[in-house]
């Protein structure tokens, strides 16, 4: 059974910074993606935030480039999203998820691509 836990969401002001965690377990297969989404408050639809592919290949979506780093530990089963200068517009519940390999695991993700999902972790930025 495949399983992925998050932490380290919380509350924190406009221009700090937080750091997720995601422990995936029971994953099998070694050639994968995993990576970030998040759900706005008032909104349905999702975002992709992050992703790395087994490679250590990273994609991000275009509102955290060069804020947002995305990482995996030497296990690769810890997926890691460090968020600097944050700022209200980051204010979301931040889902960790994971699917097959993809040369580009943000388009698997708009494709409908990824199998596995975390529960959810919520970031609050305050202005």
């Amino acid at each position: 059974q495949v399983k992925l836990v998050e932490s380290g969401g919380g509350s924190v002001q406009s221009g700090g910074s937080l750091r997720l965690s995601c422990v995936v377990s029971g994953y099998t297969d070694s050639r994968n993606c995993m990576g970030w989404v998040r759900q706005k408050p008032g909104t349905r639809s999702d975002e992709g935030v992050a992703f790395i592919d087994s490679d250590g290949i990273t994609r991000y979506g275009d509102s955290v480039k060069g804020r947002f780093t995305i990482s995996r530990d030497a296990s690769k089963t810890t997926v890691i999203l460090e968020m600097d200068s944050l700022t209200s517009e980051d204010t979301a519940i931040y889902y960790c998820a994971a699917g097959r390999y993809s040369r580009d695991c943000l388009n698997l993700y708009y494709s409908s691509g990824i199998s596995y999902w975390g529960q959810g972790t919520q970031v609050t930025v305050s202005s």
